[in-house]
């Protein structure tokens, strides 16, 4: 949502831009005059798939109450003209629901727009819960339009999900949002890292890193496999929900010389641009910036509980556009088969999905 938010505020010199979101990070961001933000309590995701209180001693049902609270007072006092809601119409729990119909029942709806990612789940899943909540019925009465972020080349959602006649009518593809290039250039970042000018530099990223530790343990374990006088650097960045247990036992591995290692950093296009291959897994956020800067990518995908990213991830590397594995087939000793990515002459494309 930040992305889009900076281009409307770009391109409308009028437009004012309120973002509620649970982000844990978003105030690390560069936030461009005219946006502002409203965080809301943390919710985190168990092991299958449901919701749950992040950081609050609250219950459940209490924190979203107060996130619902929240949401519909600053639906009410902000009055926007547009709203962009991201994923599930009727938000998480059906928190988004009470502002909705408190404006639609003032005949004061202003336009509304749900916004969804290329691909949600697999189909089974994903029809499942659109008819179960109740989803359609929320597009047909609120929603003026479905904007997708993705292309129908790499997944026809309407098709694959069945949607009716009543949803499909309001969706639109728009292709994957492309990112603007970093704030540091290549050769900044290059030099910060004290990469060479005959030296490869691999970028490595778990995402958010909530559960990127498996890939990043795996990827440092690996590099006692390379063979010796490789001329290899690697910028490994955690991410910012990494665990502390699993950053602290990230350094305890980490004793490569060629290896340097962040929390964090908040220039991810600077450091993708700055790399000969990319290592990472396939959230939507993440592809995005590698299909921007049209890299080289390794994606190691999250497969449970959600199918969204290996989904994702399959269906690019059908097209060519990148290379997938399995993270249960990842181990230390595939590392080595990565760097013959870099040496690979084919250039990549996305200029017909991006």
């Amino acid at each position: 949502m930040l992305e889009i938010s900076k281009h409307l505020v770009a391109a409308y010199g009028n437009v004012s831009v309120l973002i509620i979101s649970g982000s844990p990070m978003l105030h690390a961001f560069r936030i461009p005059p005219r946006i502002d933000y409203i965080k809301l309590p943390c919710l985190t995701r168990t092991l299958d798939g449901a919701y749950d209180v992040k950081f609050l001693g609250l219950g459940y049902d209490d924190t979203i109450r107060l996130r619902a609270t929240l949401i519909t007072s600053a639906l009410l006092d902000f009055s926007p003209d547009l709203i962009l809601v991201d994923k599930k119409p009727f938000g998480v729990s059906n928190e988004l629901a009470p502002g909705l119909r408190l404006l639609h029942g003032r005949g004061a709806l202003p336009k509304v727009v749900l916004l969804l990612r290329d691909i949600l789940d697999n189909p089974e899943t994903t029809t499942a819960t659109w008819e179960r909540n109740h989803y359609h019925e929320a597009v047909r009465c609120f929603y003026d339009r479905i904007l997708v972020v993705g292309s129908p080349e790499i997944f026809n959602l309407a098709t694959e999900y069945k949607f009716p006649a009543s949803s499909g009518s309001k969706l639109q593809f728009c292709g994957y949002l492309r990112r603007d290039r970093g704030s540091q250039t290549r050769d900044q970042i290059r030099g910060e890292l004290g990469v060479h000018d005959d030296e490869r530099l691999v970028l490595v990223t778990g995402g958010g890193g909530e559960d990127g530790y498996q890939l990043l343990a795996n990827y440092i374990h690996g590099l006692s496999h390379i063979p010796r006088g490789a001329k290899i650097k690697t910028l490994l960045i955690c991410g910012p929900e990494m665990s502390e247990s699993d950053r602290r036992r990230i350094r305890l591995a980490a004793a490569h010389p060629g290896l340097v290692i962040q929390e964090f950093n908040n220039d991810m296009m600077g450091c993708i641009d700055a790399a000969d291959l990319v290592v990472s897994m396939a959230g939507y956020n993440t592809i995005c910036e590698i299909l921007s800067l049209r890299k080289r990518a390794i994606v190691v995908p999250r497969v449970r509980p959600v199918q969204e990213q290996w989904m994702r991830a399959e269906r690019l590397a059908q097209l060519g556009v990148l290379r997938t594995l399995h993270p249960d087939h990842v181990t230390p000793s595939v590392v080595t088969s990565l760097y013959t990515l870099m040496d690979d002459s084919v250039p990549v494309s996305t200029a017909s999905i991006i």
